[in-house]
């Protein structure tokens, strides 16, 4: 018998859509993926052909698929939100407070705001049930991703869609048919993913703010905004100066949240990285993993990615690829230099490996305090 002969273990990619009901339940209720075993040379050699594809096509989408990781940014967020919709349980004739998380592209932001929906969806199952007292299927959160340019239609109408529901009609008939339903499957959040398709320039920043108001009015829930830049684009101050921000409603209504890129600048941050590299290293499935062998390489490691963290992860996915199909069973210096990254983390690259070379900054404990970065 083969060294995984007689075990199950997920190996297909899983094809959804977060942005329809089907695809959100999926997440939310679909199984967790198994770390497939970590097998010897000699035991992949033992294997049928076909069998060892399988293998190697099993570890290609665990590695695509690494985490979610509970780094400390993430569960200092996750208490932020918690706190917020927790403590959002105004009767339907007051709006609730609304949370914007504003942060880096690669920061790991909308899969940090996903994880936090999808356990309170689970939890909300967990403690009301899978249906409404109306027998109607209980739908705690909604997830909308938003596109370039997205009008205020186009939003009503991505809401209905996640539902099911018809899309034609205008902006106020698609915002009535979608009140129904949040009604009636009891709806307590919605993610606004992109929210900086919003306001494409100042122009349109009171009016796109206007309507999150009527949103936050008209629907009883807490909506949860993630996007780039979104305060720089004038809709937490409604297209006003900054001295006028201070009167803005929407800013009043709204908690401002961020996630930080991993800094080496302190040993508080040093620490943080270090141990997010030992957890990536023992999800890893390669024959000659070894301990230390992602954390020996924290400097290198935090140059080629900038400390971002959907950086971080699309060079190790890419890396173990690389070492499965090449047959080098483990992750070092000249490989990972072989694999390309995005190109911000590429544009950065020389700079901080020049700043590592020269002692300006490293990883390793007690190395230079420098003045962190401003978010």
């Amino acid at each position: 018998m083969s060294a995984i002969s007689g075990t199950v273990f997920e190996g297909d990619d899983r094809q959804y859509a977060l942005t329809r009901l089907s695809g959100w339940l999926e997440l939310v209720f679909g199984p967790e993926r198994v770390q497939p075993p970590r097998l010897t040379r000699r035991q992949m050699g033992e294997l049928p052909e076909l069998e060892l594809r399988r293998y190697q096509d099993l570890r290609a989408v665990w590695h695509a698929n690494l985490g979610p990781i509970k780094t400390p940014q993430m569960i200092a967020l996750h208490e932020a939100l918690t706190e917020i919709v927790d403590s959002n349980r105004q009767d339907g004739d007051k709006a609730k407070p609304a949370a914007l998380l504003d942060a880096y592209p690669g920061i790991g932001k909308s899969t940090a705001i996903r994880e936090h929906a999808r356990d309170f969806h689970r939890e909300q199952v967990r403690l009301h049930g899978q249906t409404t007292p109306e027998g109607h299927r209980r739908v705690p959160v909604v997830y909308v991703n938003l596109t370039g340019n997205t009008q205020i239609r186009g939003l009503n109408a991505s809401i209905c869609r996640f539902y099911g529901l018809p899309t034609s009609g205008d902006a106020d008939t698609l915002a009535e048919r979608a009140v129904d339903a949040v009604l009636s499957m009891r709806t307590a959040v919605f993610v606004i993913d992109d929210v900086h398709f919003l306001a494409p320039g100042k122009s349109s920043a009171v009016r796109m703010a206007n309507h999150l108001k009527f949103l936050s009015n008209v629907f009883p829930v807490t909506l949860l905004y993630v996007g780039v830049g979104v305060a720089d684009r004038g809709i937490l101050r409604e297209g006003l100066s900054p001295q006028q921000a201070l009167l803005a409603q929407f800013g009043r209504r709204t908690t401002a949240l961020t996630l930080r890129p991993f800094q080496i600048d302190d040993d508080q941050g040093r620490k943080q990285w270090r141990v997010l590299l030992k957890t990536i290293e023992k999800k890893i499935v390669l024959a000659e993993k070894h301990p230390g062998m992602l954390v020996d390489l924290a400097d290198y490691l935090f140059a080629r990615t900038t400390g971002h963290f959907a950086s971080l992860m699309a060079l190790v996915n890419r890396s173990c690829l690389r070492a499965v199909r090449w047959g080098e069973e483990k992750l070092d210096k000249d490989l990972i230099d072989t694999v390309k990254n995005d190109a911000a983390a590429e544009e950065a690259r020389r700079e901080l490996e020049a700043a590592i070379e020269a002692g300006l900054l490293s990883a390793r404990p007690g190395g230079p305090v420098r003045k962190r970065r401003s978010a």
